[in-house]
């Protein structure tokens, strides 16, 4: 690598590198760790796949102690354990120049987290950080969250399909409360319940940087979503929050539509894969006759018919902010429709409706089609079985 790096001009000039899935071994991650040390120009590193293991992640390690240049590392699926997070973790302390890192889909645990804890206290520049798939349990969510409620410069962070559960969820909501950069945080799938909901809820009630929070695939229920709901009502910063997949029914749904007739900022909402019936759709259309922020409204695969179409259509005859509303795999038939396609005659601002798979004949689905023609919006797919 060295010898490509300084013989060719080309080689001189490279910005971004690809070698991703390749097996890289010890020796060569060595070699390419001392080109690092001393390139000036590459800014794109992706190793993926690769295999360094815990030795190949030492030898890059030390050459991020040293490397000027390189906003961008990959490392997912690599086989890194508590050893290699060590030496990189030490890296990150005096790296000035890393922007993104991806250690997603590796084994490092409670105890890596714990060293990257330690550096992304002194860390001044790392703004993305993905952690997805790593075995982090409440007691790495605990560190990392310590390491929150110091750092100045992480924007996002995920920790997708790890095992943070309602406890860990309480640790990162009390670094909510005081953290003053992060913007993006995901905790899909990671078993949080009602009481991980609650902190959340208490953290966003004080946050005001925090834009788009991901909690689909948990445990969330009607009692968490009370909670978040709560904390929809005060925030003044959220736009994209995700709780699909989450065991909300109709009760859930009321008291998050209650918080939406007041929330003046959150604009995309997706609720897809829940529980929530006509009733609960009643719910939501009364808050989006009166929300006016609100743009993406994401209700598939739920239980919603005739009824809780013909609620959500007067909404729309009113509402002047949704943009996609996505009513997928329900249950609604020829009578909801009938409801939605006379209000989008009124409707001028809606450009997706999304009504596949559901119980629509032909001949409906034609006259919906007709109807968002002439309202200039996307037709709802032929599907409709």
């Amino acid at each position: 690598m060295n010898a490509i790096v300084d013989s060719y001009y080309r080689y001189q000039t490279l910005t971004t590198l690809d070698l991703h899935d390749n097996q890289i071994s010890d020796e060569e991650a060595q070699h390419l760790g001392k080109a690092l040390e001393q390139n000036k120009t590459l800014t794109t590193l992706d190793l993926s796949y690769s295999r360094i293991g815990d030795e190949g992640a030492q030898h890059l390690g030390k050459a991020l102690e040293q490397n000027e240049t390189l906003t961008t590392l990959d490392l997912r699926d690599n086989q890194i354990s508590v050893q290699g997070t060590q030496h990189l973790g030490k890296a990150l302390k005096q790296n000035k120049t890393l922007i993104t890192l991806n250690l997603s889909n590796n084994q490092i645990g409670d105890k890596g987290a714990k060293h990257l804890r330690k550096a992304l206290k002194q860390n001044k520049t790392l703004a993305t950080l993905n952690l997805n798939w790593n075995q982090i349990g409440h007691e790495g969510a605990q560190h990392l969250s310590r390491a929150l409620e110091q750092n100045e410069t992480l924007a996002t962070l995920d920790l997708t399909k790890n095992q943070i559960g309602d406890q860990g969820a309480q640790h990162l909501g009390r670094a909510l409360e005081q953290n003053r950069t992060l913007t993006t945080l995901n905790l899909s799938c990671n078993q949080i319940g009602h009481q991980g909901g609650q902190h959340l809820g208490r953290a966003l009630e004080q946050n005001k940087t925090l834009t788009a929070l991901n909690l689909t695939w948990n445990q969330i229920g009607d009692e968490g979503a009370q909670h978040l709901a709560k904390a929809l009502e005060r925030n003044k910063t959220l736009t994209r929050l995700s709780l699909y997949c989450n065991r909300i029914g109709n009760e859930g749904a009321q008291q998050l539509g209650k918080a939406l007739e007041q929330n003046k900022t959150l604009t995309t909402l997706s609720l897809y894969y829940n529980q929530i019936n006509d009733e609960g759709a009643q719910y939501l259309a009364k808050a989006l006759e009166q929300n006016q922020t609100l743009t993406t409204l994401n209700l598939r695969y739920n239980q919603i018919g005739d009824e809780g179409a013909q609620h959500l259509a007067r909404a729309l005859e009113q509402n002047k902010t949704l943009i996609r509303l996505v009513l997928r795999c329900n249950q609604i038939g020829n009578e909801g429709a009938q409801h939605l396609a006379k209000a989008l005659e009124q409707n001028k601002t809606l450009i997706t409706l999304d009504l596949s798979w559901n119980r629509i004949d032909d001949e409906e689905t034609q006259h919906l089609v007709k109807v968002l023609k002439q309202n200039k919006t996307s037709p709802p797919s032929e599907s409709n079985r």
